[in-house]
Formats: C-alpha cells, structure tokens, sequence
C-alpha cells in the first residue's frame, strides 16, 4: 500500500512541531536581547533568573532552584554575578537567621520594569492585528497545549 503523504493530523501534528521550533528559538533571541537591555554583561539564564524574583518576591537561593530547576552550582554562580553587577542582594531571612534571601537591588527593578515597559509596546504593535477575541482564543489555546505537555518530556 503506498500513500500519497501524511495524514492531515500528521501534517498539522508536524506544522505545530515546526511552529513551537521557531517560537523558541525566537524566544532565546528575545531573552538574549533582554538580557542585555537590562545590562550588558547580563547572561540570559541570569535575567531569567532576575525575572523570576521580580514576579516571586524575595526567595532564599533553594526556593529558586527547586521552582527553575536549575542546577544549585549554577544558580549559586548566577547569583554571586548578579551580586557583582548589583543586580542582586542578600539579605538575612528574618524567619531564619540562618538563611539568606535574594532580592532585586533598586537598579534591578528600574532595569527590569524599563525593558518590561519597551516589550509590552512591541506586542502590542505587533499584535495590533489581532482582535481581542483572537488574542484570548490564541491565550486559550496556549494554555491548552502547554496543560497537555505537563505531564510530558
């Protein structure tokens, strides 16, 4: 039996592959960018790392392991440039004087909420065509999708 090519849940199936390939590859370019908007000696995996503690709050260094899953050497490595760069500080936890919590320094939050101003202007723009309902079809369908690869590698 021969057959004439993929099955159209195939080729959809290979469109939505080739399609995430290229959004994350833009996505790491973004970051990249981003990265370096914040600060020009500022590694992607770094201004991710800023990112997070600007939406979590102040965290102690495992708490950002475990929720990035990022290895604890190269966490602890980010941090220690971070804190170079005065990106970053350490401050004693009041509930545990053992333990030290990071937080954005002053610079940081400046930084971070200038570069999260410019990218909310560029979607924007170059979402302009999209009607609300698309936009929140498109969100829908985003949060569909990442649902079901949750539970997968």
């Amino acid at each position: 039996m021969t057959t004439s090519g993929p099955s159209g849940r195939d080729a959809a199936l290979r469109s939505i592959e080739r399609e995430v390939g290229v959004l994350l590859r833009r996505v790491r370019r973004v970051i990249g960018v981003r990265a370096r908007a914040v600060h020009p000696d500022l590694q992607p995996a770094s201004y991710l790392l800023l990112a997070h503690l600007e939406e979590r709050g102040p965290s102690r260094s495992s708490s950002v392991v475990d929720e990035l899953g990022i290895d604890k050497g190269a966490v602890s490595r980010q941090i220690t440039h971070l804190v170079e760069l005065g990106l970053l500080e350490r401050t004693p936890d009041p509930h545990d004087g053992r333990a030290v919590l990071l937080s954005l320094s002053d610079d940081a939050a400046a930084r971070l909420a200038r570069v999260r101003a410019e990218r909310s202007e560029r979607f924007e723009r170059r979402l302009s065509g999209f009607t609300t309902t698309e936009l929140s079809a498109l969100a829908d369908q985003l949060a569909r999708y990442n649902a079901a690869l949750d539970d997968s590698a």
